[in-house]
């Protein structure tokens, strides 16, 4: 007999994918190409790209890559861009809670977290400092791209700012990897930003608030055709 197929959630558009994954790609290609320049350990990725100075162009044509997702979502996709900033930036009670829960979760067990919401709290804080980073690094980096328009002491401060802005940067990055492909519980979420669906019973589960919508606009919606 075969296994009942799950039903699905929409969680994503193609939009959010696609930038999703660019970003990531570009960030990916900044940390290749500007890891030579921090140990030489790393100098036979010169080699990669040609010399230095190929490293240096391939860099800063994946700057352009990594803001370009942003004014890409805003154009094709604003809807998705503005409920992501909305909810990153609304913290409430279950949010905070959720962090009191998380660590067993977070080392494979199974923890009653609150409720949360289209995006939950681990979430919105992997966004606040995704955002946080992507300022430093690009605002940083500007001043280091074009140093003869800044004041010499802005242009001296860009670079450990910088050096820092890649160190948290990579912190999140790897968190953010573990919980999306190395954690027991990431496959549902992993499919979300690859097929753009998940489980019903995954999204009960790991986003109860955002589940609850939903079941309350299918009653609606079923309310209304019986109305019709």
């Amino acid at each position: 007999m075969n296994k009942k197929e799950p039903k699905m959630v929409k969680r994503f558009s193609k939009h959010v994918i696609f930038a999703h994954w660019l970003n990531a790609l570009a960030f990916f290609v900044l940390y290749l190409t500007g890891l030579p320049l921090y140990t030489e350990f790393f100098d036979w990725l010169y080699v990669v790209f040609g010399s230095p100075a190929g490293a240096r162009l391939v860099h800063r044509i994946a700057v352009v890559f990594f803001i370009l997702p942003v004014v890409y979502i805003l154009f094709v996709d604003p809807k998705s861009f503005i409920h992501w900033m909305k909810q990153i930036f609304s913290w409430k009670k279950h949010d905070f809670q959720f962090f009191l829960h998380f660590p067993k979760e977070f080392f494979g067990g199974h923890a009653k977290i609150p409720k949360q919401d289209f995006y939950n709290a681990g979430e919105k804080l992997n966004s606040l400092l995704t955002i946080l980073t992507a300022v430093m690094l690009i605002g940083s980096g500007l001043v280091m791209w074009f140093p003869q328009y800044f004041p010499q002491g802005l242009v001296m401060w860009a670079y450990p700012l910088h050096n820092i802005g890649l160190g948290l940067s990579t912190a999140v990055v790897v968190g953010h990897v573990y919980l999306s492909v190395g954690h027991p519980g990431s496959r549902a979420s992993f499919r979300g930003m690859t097929k753009g669906d998940i489980p019903e019973e995954y999204a009960r589960d790991h986003h109860g608030r955002w589940y609850d919508e939903l079941k309350e606009q299918e009653k609606e919606q079923e309310q209304e055709q019986k109305r019709a």
